[in-house]
């Protein structure tokens, strides 16, 4: 059912007008807690009166997808990440003080000299395909400690979906390791 939390708390309304209500849109299996009883529940955010708040850019989204009716387009869409050590904000792998090796052995890379970070990589993959996200891929990218999966080919707005649950799990998997997940895909310029 729709849900409502207090927007003020999250700096989505003001603390004057605050409530915030929380449309759910699609469900996944939740891989932390496991079970029937357990889900993710992606939603998007509105107003009492029914009006998108300001920060739910998947309203207008959907709107543009549900126009498509003679063609249904698919999507794929790449994330790239990093993994950063909690304590020095530096990517894993690389060492105290300097640089590492130049790319070139990284990329898609193996060998504990070489992939870092890979039991966190895998966990996330387990717990999409767990949840029954459309993950189709990962691989090591070209700088230790930075990583990208793929997701799709989805259908429209379901690529988001599956894109912002995938970030979710992510994010999961990398605090339950003490490690910081960074999306810029060039974090150490």
């Amino acid at each position: 059912p729709r849900w409502n939390y207090d927007g003020s708390s999250t700096g989505q309304a003001a603390g004057e007008d605050s409530e915030v209500i929380l449309y759910p849109q699609v469900i996944f299996r939740d891989p932390f807690r496991r079970g029937n009883h357990h889900l993710l529940v992606m939603c998007d955010a509105y107003t009492p009166a029914g009006d998108p708040i300001p920060t739910n850019k998947r309203h207008a989204a959907a709107n543009i997808f549900g126009q498509i009716e003679a063609e249904e387009p698919l999507f794929g869409i790449e994330q790239e990440y990093t993994l950063l050590w909690k304590d020095s904000n530096r990517p894993l792998g690389w060492p105290l003080g300097g640089y590492p090796g130049p790319q070139g052995p990284y990329y898609c890379g193996i060998g504990a000299d070489k992939a870092f970070g890979r039991e966190i990589v895998d966990a996330h993959y387990n717990a999409c395909l767990y949840a029954g996200v459309n993950i189709s891929g990962i691989n090591a990218e070209v700088m230790p400690g930075q990583w990208e999966f793929q997701i799709g080919p989805s259908p429209g707005i379901s690529a988001a979906d599956e894109l912002w649950v995938a970030r979710y799990i992510l994010e999961r998997i990398t605090e339950m390791a003490g490690v910081v997940l960074s999306l810029d895909p060039k974090p150490i310029p």
